[in-house]
């Protein structure tokens, strides 16, 4: 069992910047794992944000993000990263990260086996 644990969300004004971290647990190595994160708002679907491949070294990013977020491993501290620049309005939702066991660059929500609890971003504008 995989167990995700998201943290550093909060309340920011709009062009500011937060750094999301997710922690996997127990015997879990996230090297061995595609990894992602997502976001939901109220009333939409939930978007997939970037995702990092653990065998190809290859990155995806929405376009809703691309240039302003940028999704890194620390894997010795077994800690994948989400780094939020230029922060809007627009991105205030619930974060989540996400684990898939498939290599390969995992950019489908349905490739995902294990998800956090989620934690709150909400941008002031």
């Amino acid at each position: 069992q995989v167990q995700l644990v998201e943290s550093g969300g909060g309340l920011v004004q709009a062009g500011g910047s937060l750094r999301l971290s997710c922690a996997a647990s127990g015997r879990t190595l996230i090297s061995h794992y595609g990894m992602g994160w997502f976001r939901q708002a109220p009333g939409k679907e939930r978007e997939i944000l970037a995702a990092d491949s653990w065998n190809s070294g290859n990155t995806y990013y929405a376009d809703s993000v691309k240039g302003r977020f940028t999704i890194s491993r620390d894997n010795a501290k077994n800690t994948v990263l989400l780094q939020m620049n230029s922060l809007k309005p627009e991105d205030t939702a619930v974060y989540y990260c996400a684990a898939s066991r498939l290599a390969g660059l995992m950019v489908d929500g349905a490739g995902y086996d294990y998800r956090g609890q989620g934690i709150q971003v909400t941008v002031s504008s």
